[in-house]
């Protein structure tokens, strides 16, 4: 790494934070931005592309969150990870979870040399880069372990003048258009919500449902066929009829996890 700009993507969904993270790298006269990614998804297909040294990757993203992106990584694919975040809860998480470091926002510049000079250092150890990647991995595995959420059972929604209590068993998807979203049950019943796809989808059970675009999640037991579709991703009809096309990241995902013996 001696003389060596430190190649560096940056994934944040929100754009200020984006840029300025990326203001403060362009201050480091040996720090190079290859890339910048506005979700977790693009953050996979970024650091797939480019083969940075360092990500900067946000906790919370939608669709694919920082921790989600290190696990859709081959691991020779992936770079060292340094987590960043606006809650102190996650920033002790994200150090627990054997990154290179964590960032609390709003970020600050020394802050943040400390991260490159840790990354840098670690960089020069490439007898221990698997053995990190590993403990990342398994490190990922016991924190989400350790604290699993109670999950949803019941959404309150309105109907009219009244609030009913909708069971979750009974959704087979949620679609997102703009700030509302739209959940269909298997009898073709559709109910809006005033709520966050990506915190709505913190509080469900991933065994129960699973992300097929940036905008819509799906219940796994209503899945009645997926039909694969050009470039690799996947068409996913549902019992009611319904059909959602998967993302091209949420196709590997699909074929990760449902489509292999």
């Amino acid at each position: 790494m001696i003389n060596a700009k430190l190649r560096v993507v940056i994934a944040d969904d929100e754009r200020p934070a984006r840029s300025f993270l990326a203001a403060l790298l362009r201050g480091f006269a040996d720090v190079e931005i290859v890339g910048e990614a506005e979700n977790g998804a693009e953050a996979v297909e970024l650091i797939e592309q480019t083969k940075p040294d360092l990500a900067l990757l946000d906790w919370q993203m939608p669709a694919v969150d920082g921790p989600g992106v290190v696990r859709l990584l081959k691991k020779t694919a992936l770079p060292l990870v340094a987590f960043v975040t606006a809650y102190d809860e996650y920033a002790v998480h994200a150090f627990a979870v054997n990154a290179v470091d964590y960032l609390l926002k709003p970020v600050e510049q020394a802050r943040l040399r400390e991260t490159i000079n840790r990354a840098q250092q670690r960089l020069e150890q490439t007898d221990v880069r698997a053995q990190e990647n590993e403990r990342l991995h398994q490190a990922l595995n016991d924190y989400e372990a350790a604290t699993q959420p109670a999950y949803l059972e019941r959404i309150p929604v309105r109907q009219r003048d009244d609030i009913i209590l909708l069971p979750v068993a009974e959704i087979i998807s949620i679609v997102a258009d703009g700030e509302l979203l739209y959940l269909a049950t298997a009898r073709n019943e559709r109910h809006v919500i005033n709520y966050r796809l990506k915190d709505l989808e913190t509080r469900l059970d991933p065994l129960r449902f699973i992300r097929l675009s940036r905008g819509a999640l799906a219940s796994l037991d209503a899945v009645k066929k997926i039909s694969q579709m050009p470039g690799g991703t996947y068409l996913v009809t549902l019992v009611n009829g319904q059909q959602i096309a998967a993302s091209r990241i949420q196709s590997r995902v699909l074929r990760d996890q449902l489509l292999r013996l």
